[in-house]
């Protein structure tokens, strides 16, 4: 595929086009469950670049590097199948199947083994990885809301639903292992937490 042109202006009423051709405007749930799977891929695409930073745990980086490379083409395919007008296809249309959910879980597994239970909720934070992953895990919260809803009105297919609710508990566990990893400490959420004092 090549892309010779970045603006067409075609977009300047307010509606774009779906694959396939059918207008819609700029605000319905559609672009707006693609919009965030978007923004959700552009979050990974950081937690990439933060993890490349990380240095005393080679190991750990390249596996959450491969996890979210993974990750990331995955949503992109997630992406372009909501963007796709309902009963259209495509020869070599991407996929999201029940197997990559499956992979998930096991991503999931491996992680988990190597945390302990958790005895109270976890604050956001843990480093700056751990944090940004959390980030990542509301973003994909929203989507999965906005996918709900969008199922409410159109078709969509459930694996594409089932594939964002795993990966939010999978990024959930990534900044737990992470943070873990790196010997960054788990920030815990306190029932009364102490008052700051200015001296």
């Amino acid at each position: 595929m090549r892309i010779s042109k970045v603006y067409t202006r075609t977009g300047d009423g307010g509606k774009t086009r779906l694959a396939g051709g059918q207008e819609v405007w700029k605000d319905s749930v559609r672009v707006d469950a693609y919009g965030t799977v978007d923004e959700l891929n552009s979050m990974l695409g950081l937690v990439r670049a933060a993890n490349g930073q990380l240095e005393n745990n080679a190991d750990a980086s390249t596996f959450m590097e491969n996890t979210l490379k993974w990750t990331q083409n995955k949503l992109f395919d997630l992406g372009g199948l909501l963007a796709t007008a309902p009963g259209e296809s495509f020869p070599n249309m991407p996929t999201v199947t029940s197997g990559d959910v499956t992979h998930l879980e096991h991503l999931i597994d491996a992680c988990q083994k190597d945390l302990a239970p958790l005895k109270e909720f976890i604050l956001p934070g843990g480093g700056q990885t751990p944090a940004l992953l959390h980030v990542a895990r509301t973003i994909c919260r929203r989507a999965e809301r906005l996918c709900v809803m969008l199922a409410k009105e159109e078709p969509v297919e459930k694996e594409l639903i089932a594939f964002l609710n795993r990966l939010s508990d999978a990024l959930f566990v990534f900044a737990r292992w992470v943070a873990k990893q790196h010997g960054e400490p788990e920030l815990f959420w306190e029932r009364e937490p102490e008052k700051p004092v200015q001296s």
